[in-house]
């Protein structure tokens, strides 16, 4: 035995305990993250306006972005947009554009954001449509009350 490996030692587990959990938890449903969740809610109200709007909806698509583009064209407003629409142009469909981070920051609990983000989805097919947005939702609240 040399000097060297004398003394050495591997470390022990001087309580017994081990590791004391595991090291990353495994992905299980109720851990689905803040943008997952909010795919998900997207989708219920974008289902929910497909049932309403029926046909006049055509091929709409619904998009989710983290952030709304940093240049904004010149007619937009300076206020930071929770959703956009981009109307059918050629062979591309309509597109509503959900921004995920501006409309989190303005809800405090996913009570809140299941209603924000319905009345984003809801204030984006009226202006499709041509139509007042209380004509597509009764539970339509601009003030957010």
């Amino acid at each position: 035995m040399s000097s060297a490996s004398a003394h050495f030692r591997p470390r022990r587990d001087r309580h017994g305990r081990g590791h004391r959990g595991p090291m990353a938890w495994p992905p299980v449903p109720a851990m689905a993250t803040r943008a997952e969740q909010f795919d998900e809610l997207v989708l219920d109200a974008a289902s929910r306006m497909e049932h309403q709007a029926g046909a006049a909806l055509g091929s709409l698509e619904f998009a989710v972005e983290d952030v709304p583009p940093s240049d904004p064209a010149p007619w937009e407003s300076s206020d930071v947009p929770l959703g956009r629409l981009f109307a059918a142009q050629g062979k591309l469909p309509a597109r509503i554009v959900l921004y995920r981070r501006p409309v989190e920051t303005r809800t405090t609990d996913a009570r809140e954001l299941a209603a924000l983000i319905n009345d984003v989805i809801v204030e984006q097919v009226a202006a499709l449509l041509g139509v007042d947005p209380r004509d597509l939702d009764a539970g339509y609240d601009p003030e957010g009350n």
